[in-house]
């Protein structure tokens, strides 16, 4: 781990009063980054549909966008996302109540991989900021007003890192005044970004970047940065960059892409490739922590293996997408206890998809280019309704003031999800 040796106390002092926080406040209701405001997937809405209306819920606006997998992220009257068309990707921001193009900012020139063209990562939102990075490792800061470029760094290359065989995939995590996203480079799995000036504050770990995105999280007391890495789980101390603990976590292809759970106080973390999942206790011990599993189910037989899709926590019981492996593959749709690990029930071959939840219900997308709506139900899985709206999607839904976002490799969608 390298640290920076011009970090300044002003620095630590921002990051130590803010943290889990964005740069500056965004309203309450907004999904301003990946998996929403605390990227978990979990949105506090309500009065959300409860009955499918005849015809399926409203489509608001359609507009064109471009190649990707990138979610969108909303704040006020903003929704944006990573695009790539013209043979560039690009930062495409629409307004949120009528999809009007607000502006768009030339980021790269395209990127092109075997496993699906454009940019990856979820760009994230702070007031006066857009934060966004492309499929081959450069990271941006925008003006959230114009679009203006303010800095950029190619991280992967500065570092000295390989680049993912699928792609660069992090979202940018803001915390305090940081901006961290993961090259995967041997100075450094991840690198934590001055908001302002693009000054590197600090670097931490030396393994490969995986495909999954950090996340802040509390276990025993302490805030800090977790991250999953292409063979294990981080965590890190956002003042700093120290390493508090690091849980060896190696699947196939370093296909670590599912974000990591804070489950009852516990590490919840899942991976697909027939790898699984465990649950994970952490207690501290002095500045670091000791791990000690409470369980764990893994290989073929695992109850949950998420592939790219973070599973969402509603009453205590873990809502998933289980991707199994071989010949296929398939994927169930599971609900677990994490508690026990046990599993509540399943819908088999539900179908590669993503998921939200909010006011008690599940918002899914499908890669058929479905959404679906679903009680999230413990005992049974009970379908409200479902529709066709787009073609081949692997982003979850964003919800903002009823609203629902999504988007394919050609347009992005508004849905009105408020029950009438």
């Amino acid at each position: 781990m390298m640290r920076n040796s011009q970090m300044d106390s002003k620095c630590l002092c921002g990051i130590l009063l803010t943290l889990g926080i964005l740069c500056t406040q965004v309203t309450a209701g907004d999904w301003p980054q990946f998996l929403g405001p605390e990227r978990n997937g979990l949105s506090t809405e309500t009065g959300l549909l409860n009955d499918w209306p005849e015809g399926g819920p409203k489509i608001v606006w359609r507009v064109p966008g471009g190649v990707g997998m990138s979610g969108v992220s909303v704040s006020e009257d903003m929704a944006a996302t990573l695009v790539q068309r013209e043979g560039r990707q690009w930062l495409l921001a629409v307004s949120a109540t009528t999809g009007r193009e607000l502006w768009k900012t030339d980021l790269a020139e395209e990127y092109k991989n075997s496993m699906g063209d454009g940019p990856r990562g979820t760009p994230t939102i702070t007031s006066s900021q857009v934060f966004a990075f492309t499929g081959d490792g450069q990271i941006f800061a925008v003006d959230r007003k114009s679009g203006k470029v303010q800095w950029s760094h190619h991280v992967v290359k500065e570092q000295g890192a390989k680049e993912a065989d699928y792609g660069m995939a992090s979202s940018p995590l803001v915390v305090g005044g940081i901006v961290v996203v993961t090259p995967g480079a041997p100075t450094g799995s991840l690198v934590a970004l001055d908001c302002t000036t693009g000054r590197t504050v600090w670097t931490a770990g030396e393994e490969t970047a995986g495909y999954s995105s950090p996340v802040v999280r509390t276990f025993a007391g302490k805030a800090q940065i977790v991250s999953s890495t292409g063979s294990s789980v981080l965590g890190i101390d956002p003042e700093d960059g120290q390493i508090l603990w690091r849980l060896p976590f190696e699947t196939n292809y370093e296909c670590n892409i599912a974000v990591p759970l804070e489950v009852g106080g516990r590490l919840f973390v899942s991976a697909g490739e027939d790898h699984g999942s465990v649950l994970i206790n952490l207690k501290a011990d002095g500045d670091k922590f000791s791990l000690k599993p409470v369980w764990e189910s893994l290989g073929n037989r695992s109850v949950l293996r998420s592939e790219w899709q973070t599973a969402v926590l509603v009453d205590k019981f873990l809502y998933g997408m289980d991707n199994v492996g071989g010949a296929g593959p398939v994927t169930h749709l599971t609900c677990i206890d994490p508690e026990t690990g046990k599993r509540q029930w399943q819908v088999p071959r539900f179908g590669k998809g993503n998921l939200i939840a909010a006011d008690g219900k599940l918002f899914m997308t499908t890669m058929k280019g479905e959404l679906v709506i679903a009680r999230a139900n413990p005992q049974e899985y009970t379908e409200i309704g479902r529709m066709t709206c787009i073609e081949t999607t692997r982003q979850a839904p964003s919800l903002q003031n009823g609203l629902l976002y999504i988007r394919d490799d050609a347009e992005i969608v508004c849905i009105d999800v408020r029950q009438k």
